[in-house]
């Protein structure tokens, strides 16, 4: 369960630092807005978005753990290596997600700034995750 809690919390802290480097990054892009809004179209998006993305968190710290992963750089590394392997299914969400389809995105595949956002955004996530369940 240590590597589900840990997971949880780096996602907590990925999602409530996501509004500032989306700034700081130039994108409106959000991992939150990217759950919450596939989950619903109502108002109650933001909510949805971040319990998907604390479980999302929480799963991935979990196998995490199991793997025997521990430590920032090995936390690190795993979730780079997550964000590229998983980064060509942005032309899925090009298609499909509602911001997509009406243009307060950019196209996701091919923005640097939101692949930017991403990989510093995974970087918080993966040490985080990587020194909540140190075992040195």
């Amino acid at each position: 369960m240590r590597g589900a809690f840990a997971g949880a919390i780096a996602a907590a802290l990925w999602a409530a630092a996501e509004p500032a480097l989306g700034r700081a990054f130039g994108t409106p892009f959000s991992d939150v807005r990217l759950l919450g809004r596939m989950a619903t179209r109502g108002r109650l998006w933001p909510i949805a978005g971040t319990i998907l993305h604390v479980g999302n968190g929480a799963a991935f710290g979990w196998a995490f753990e199991r793997l025997g992963g521990n430590g920032i750089r090995r936390g690190l590394v795993v979730a780079e290596i997550e964000n590229l392997v998983l980064w060509p299914a942005m032309a899925i969400v090009d298609r499909v997600h509602p911001d997509r389809r009406d243009g307060a995105w950019p196209p996701l595949l091919t923005d640097p700034r939101s692949f930017a956002l991403e990989a510093t955004t995974h970087a918080l996530f993966g040490a985080t995750l990587g020194a909540l369940v140190d075992r040195s």
